[in-house]
């Protein structure tokens, strides 16, 4: 209903709601409500699990195959982008690490970025893990890629094409451990 307004503006009332009737037959189809709990009712005894054969031996009854509720939905798995992004990360940092392989060390840190980028989406999927996998893998290879290209343009001179870091951490390490051994 509407009722004009001092303002010349209409005044919207709600309508009352009515109690739905339904029929009485839909109120007998409910099973009885189970009785209420409470502190001092025993709970109901466990289900005897233990039976008795003929010749007095007590066996044990255990769930069959039949029994065991089988999990719907499809099986969960690994992501393979998200392992390959990180086996390629880890493989990307030795090889811009290594010296002489730097340059192949951006080229496959570049692939495991495009794997790791992957896998991340891959692992949205409610039944695929591997996010943690493929974060590790996308933080490896960035970093080898900026690691690789520091060392490029000659930011980094313990790190180059031309140096053996390698051979070099072998002279230091010798160096001081030689007395104490």
């Amino acid at each position: 209903m509407t009722r004009p307004r001092d303002d010349n503006t209409t005044e919207v009332r709600p309508t009352p709601v009515r109690p739905r009737r339904d029929e009485e037959d839909t109120l007998t189809d409910l099973p009885p409500a189970p009785p209420a709990a409470s502190r001092r009712t025993e709970p109901p005894p466990p289900p005897s699990a233990v039976t008795t054969r003929p010749s007095g031996t007590a066996t044990v009854d255990r769930p069959s195959d039949k029994d065991v509720p089988v999990a719907a939905g499809p099986k969960p798995r690994a992501s393979f982008l998200a392992t390959l992004g990180l086996i390629l990360g880890v493989a990307s940092v030795l090889l811009v690490l290594s010296g002489p392989l730097l340059g192949y060390g951006i080229g496959v840190a570049g692939l495991a970025l495009i794997l790791s980028l992957s896998g991340i989406h891959a692992t949205g999927k409610r039944h695929v893990a591997g996010k943690t996998d493929a974060l590790l893998g996308m933080v490896l290879s960035l970093g080898a890629i900026v690691l690789g290209v520091l060392a490029l343009t000659g930011s980094l001179n313990w790190l180059g094409t031309d140096v053996q870091p390698v051979n070099s951490l072998r002279e230091w390490l010798d160096a001081q451990f030689v007395n104490r051994f």
